[in-house]
């Protein structure tokens, strides 16, 4: 049994709309981070964290490749060509789209006040629409990497629901399509409507 620790209101809530896709049982543990359940289940104090019977696994793209491992769901095999191509998209979009909400998340609410730069909004949005441009460029059909979903598509989904909070240029008709496809989903409506 999984237990998920970690509020949908962060990045617990990719962890949460991948079980949910992929119907498996696990328990959820809503914390906000640095709380005292999520200290427990991570010395940093971040989340999410996800117990794996007396194991812990941290970070959300971690859980999400030993969750499509373990289920060979939502992943391409580990040593296939296609794999090599799915974690380079997956680490194109944790650098390239990730990396830059969190940079502006960090000088927005996050460092203390004498630390932040609110100025690097501006160009943090230019380099977003950048970025997002090529990925939009690159994507093979429905899905990122033609017709079948993978873990990249949850994080690229995930990620623009996170710029749209955080008024972030709007993406393409492309990619504005397969983010409202990706939000309709079942699993995804069940999983925003957590704690």
């Amino acid at each position: 049994m999984y237990e998920v620790i970690g509020t949908r209101a962060s990045r617990a809530l990719r962890v949460l709309w991948m079980l949910e896709e992929m119907n498996v049982p696990y328990t959820h543990t809503a914390c906000a981070a640095r709380s005292d359940a999520a200290f427990a289940a991570n010395p940093s104090g971040k989340i999410p964290a996800m117990r794996v019977d007396a194991e812990l696994i941290t970070d959300s793209v971690a859980i999400m490749t030993f969750l499509g491992d373990k289920h060979s769901m939502f992943t391409h095999p580990a040593g296939t060509v296609q794999r090599a191509r799915q974690d380079a998209l997956t680490l194109q979009i944790l650098d390239d789209i990730d990396g830059v909400l969190w940079a502006t998340a960090r000088h927005t609410f996050i460092l203390p006040e004498e630390h932040r730069i609110p100025a690097i909004k501006i160009p943090m949005k230019w380099e977003y629409a950048r970025n997002l441009a090529r990925l939009s460029v690159a994507m093979q059909g429905p899905f990122l990497m033609g017709d079948d979903m993978t873990i990249p598509d949850m994080l690229l989904a995930h990620c623009m629901r996170w710029a749209e909070v955080a008024k972030f240029p709007d993406p393409d008709e492309k990619l504005a399509d397969f983010k409202a496809r990706m939000e309709a989903r079942e699993a995804f409506q069940r999983a925003v409507a957590m704690p």
